[in-house]
């Protein structure tokens, strides 16, 4: 006779269910305001205009970057998490009352607090699950909890579409749509914090003559310095890619919500083979290749979609290069890279990871769009958008190098890891 007993979650299962749900609701949110930003930004500004705005958005981070450090070593990181949420969702609800009154500057201003929302609420969260799983562990979930987060992306731009083409919302109203979704991310995480899922698996502290309390240190240890060297150099492809897809699409479509709506589906296709690459790629590259190899993924089909853009810079070719490299970086790359910090001590991840990821990246997307700058528009050298391609192959070329320098630091550090 057929058993009528309950199925029973295990532990393990169920905190990466509820991780699950918590990066699918921050992507889900981004992914209403993501399109919006950049939409209303070409409207307002044109896509020649992007890298100042990337510049502006590094400006303001570098401004805020210090108190909030001082704020996560000052609270619980569940408490920052949660302020976050609401100042977020405020902002949101204020932006959407500014577009009603104005449109250039306003632009400006949302195109770096999205910049900004993404970098602050995803960092929070790896920072988090970084602290509640080991090496093992993490090598077992981490691909289905990013995978949260790639549904969330193909969710989102698939609603944010319909929103704009079904339902008759403009381009400004997914603003609201995103503040809804991080409402629910609220009581979430509240409800995980009572569940007990943040429990961390290791103690929090620091390696023998680390000083987890001052930033600096965490520049002094190689290991750290070869992870930065990767995220960061990842970073200085992102502007170039974005730049030359951005502007095909201004090219393509002229209008604001048509563009809108294109860059929503682009999204939702980046994110389905993102979620195919990080369920069937991904945990067979760890498991048989290594964490090196998952890590060389990115860089490579980049390297390949670059030689093809130069060869034919159409919207299509632009997008397969948009996601070569995004589409990679929230999925084998991103599961890659966080594997890297578990064996670090919980605080010295928190924190290194709030200078890199935060105060890091937008250094180093600064630096890719005063050389976008540069070549296209402040030096005489007629530098095409096709040719930008050239510059890519040569951060991927120190992409690779940064990897292979890495491998053997990453081994003996995973030998003294607890």
């Amino acid at each position: 006779m057929p058993s009528n007993s309950p199925v029973k979650i295990s532990g393990s299962t169920l905190r990466a269910l509820l991780l699950f749900a918590n990066f699918l609701l921050i992507i889900l949110g981004y992914y209403q305001i993501k399109p919006a930003s950049r939409s209303l930004f070409v409207e307002y500004w044109g896509a020649d205009n992007l890298p100042y705005v990337w510049i502006g958005t590094a400006v303001c981070l570098g401004v805020i970057i210090g108190g909030y450090h001082r704020i996560v070593e000052r609270h619980s990181r569940l408490r920052v998490v949660l302020g976050s949420l609401v100042v977020f969702t405020a902002a949101l609800v204020v932006f959407r009352a500014l577009f009603g009154v104005g449109g250039a500057t306003v632009a400006v201003a949302f195109y770096i607090f999205v910049d900004i929302f993404s970098v602050v609420l995803v960092e929070q969260f790896w920072s988090l699950a970084n602290t509640i799983y080991t090496t093992d562990a993490g090598k077992r979930w981490y691909g289905f909890v990013a995978t949260g987060g790639l549904v969330g992306g193909v969710a989102g731009g698939a609603l944010a579409n319909a929103m704009l083409k079904r339902v008759g919302l403009t381009t400004e109203d997914l603003l609201l749509v995103a503040a809804g979704f991080l409402v629910a991310l609220f009581f979430l995480n509240l409800a995980m914090a009572l569940a007990g899922v943040y429990a961390e698996a290791r103690q929090a502290g620091s390696e023998p003559g680390v000083d987890a309390g001052d930033w600096r240190a965490l520049f002094a240890d190689r290991y750290l310095l070869l992870v930065a060297a990767i995220v960061l150099l990842s970073q200085l492809v992102e502007p170039l890619v974005e730049f030359q897809f951005i502007k095909s699409v201004e090219s393509e479509y002229p209008d604001k919500d048509p563009r809108t709506a294109y860059i929503s589906t682009f999204f939702s296709v980046m994110g389905i083979v993102s979620i195919a690459v990080n369920l069937v790629v991904t945990p067979l590259v760890h498991r048989f290749l290594g964490v090196m190899a998952g890590l060389m993924a990115q860089p490579l089909l980049v390297s390949l979609m670059s030689i093809g853009f130069m060869a034919q810079p159409t919207l299509f070719v632009a997008s397969l290069l948009k996601i070569a490299d995004r589409g990679l970086s929230y999925s084998i790359n991103r599961a890659s890279k966080e594997i890297l910090y578990i064996p670090i001590p919980p605080l010295l991840t928190y924190q290194a990871k709030a200078w890199i990821d935060m105060f890091g990246y937008r250094l180093f997307k600064v630096i890719g769009s005063v050389l976008i700058l540069a070549l296209t528009q402040w030096l005489p050298l007629g530098v095409t958008l096709a040719q930008l391609a050239v510059l890519t192959l040569g951060v991927c070329a120190a992409w690779f190098l940064a990897i292979a320098l890495l491998a053997p630091v990453y081994r003996s550090v995973l030998a003294r890891a607890p």
